[in-house]
């Protein structure tokens, strides 16, 4: 079982990597709008493809955890890694980004935070009209409400608002700091794009299914909480690929780029992910709710305001990336010994 569970979480790595190169050659072919869509949504693609398969297997504490982690991991590691990298190798100059777009997603996220926040809430003050059908019922109503949300966002990004990611480009140009990785060219075409995508796609959904399959046995014969493996080692692995691409366009000096795919993945996995989960719940008939507890959903909140404040002059330095990866150790050792609360019955 362990080693089921070992060779499956390395087996995942590469693919993801690899996943998020051939979505990384599609963005050459659509631009750096919707390039940075299709980077956080391929680099999703891992945790909504576990998150899938945990709910058939009917494991809702693993979809949870796994999506919540997913979102800490990207807004602290992920993000702390391409400030800190970027930060030390223009060592001298402040690295700015779009700030307008930063203040939309951190907006997106508090109203995620919003949406996980009352049904813990309801939960937990006893206030409910139906003991666990009313907690149930506006999961599923508050899930649908995100759901439209995001598609507003999406409408909004693509549609309405001026590419994000324009200013940060005439700035450099005014200053004479043009990068030749501007012209870069793809290395692959856009159909062997697709047909890699295609391929890291199912190979992933194979891994994760022996992956969830053996979470449970893993977490008893190490002794570790299952929270742990949950929100720190899975979306570790299922992150490798935005990892590895905030950090390299941060060190291009193409910061709004970085920020698009960590922020960007938290805010899809927030309003997309975790809500699609419960309806995809609904429709099986697993009761998926958005009742994280109130230890994950306090610390979903606290780092959602640490990264908002982090973000809110639009610049960054290696010294905000420090103190993010620090905060994410932190969550790290906090999960580490926090045991889950056992299941309660449900009438």
């Amino acid at each position: 079982m362990v080693w089921s569970f070992l060779l499956s979480l390395l087996g995942i790595i590469p693919l993801a990597e690899r996943l998020g190169y051939a979505t990384e050659q599609i963005a050459m072919f659509t631009g750096p709008t919707i390039g940075g869509l299709l980077n956080a949504t391929f680099g999703n693609a891992t945790e909504l493809i576990i998150a899938i398969y945990a709910l058939r297997n009917g494991m809702i504490r693993v979809v949870q955890l796994s999506l919540l982690g997913s979102i800490l991991s990207n807004m602290l590691l992920v993000l702390g890694c391409a400030f800190f990298c970027g930060g030390l190798v223009f060592n001298g100059k402040e690295q700015v980004f779009n700030k307008a777009t930063a203040t939309v997603s951190s907006g997106l996220l508090l109203m995620a935070v919003m949406g996980l926040l009352f049904p813990a809430v309801l939960h937990y003050t006893h206030t409910e009209v139906h003991y666990g059908k009313s907690e149930l019922a506006l999961s599923r109503f508050s899930s649908c409400i995100m759901l439209g949300a995001y598609a507003a966002y999406l409408f909004f990004q693509l549609k309405t608002q001026k590419d994000p990611y324009i200013p940060l480009s005439e700035e450099g140009d005014q200053n004479g700091e043009n990068n030749n990785d501007d012209d870069e060219t793809p290395e692959i075409s856009k159909w062997e794009a697709v047909c890699w995508l295609s391929i890291m796609t199912a190979w992933i959904s194979i891994l994760s299914e022996y992956l969830v399959d053996a979470i449970e046995g893993t977490s008893h014969t190490w002794n570790i909480p299952i929270s742990f493996i949950g929100v720190i080692l899975l979306p570790i692995v299922g992150n490798a690929a935005e990892h590895a691409g905030a950090i390299m366009f941060a060190m291009k000096d193409k910061l709004d780029i970085s920020l698009g795919v960590a922020i960007g993945s938290s805010t899809q996995i927030s309003m997309f992910g975790i809500p699609f989960c419960v309806v995809v719940g609904w429709i099986m008939g697993q009761p998926m709710d958005l009742n994280f507890q109130l230890f994950e959903t306090a610390t979903l909140f606290i780092t959602v305001i640490v990264v908002a404040f982090f973000l809110q002059e639009g610049s960054s330095n290696y010294f905000k990336g420090l103190m993010l990866i620090l905060c994410y150790l932190i969550v790290a050792a906090s999960f580490f010994v926090h045991a889950d609360p056992p299941p309660e019955g449900k009438p």
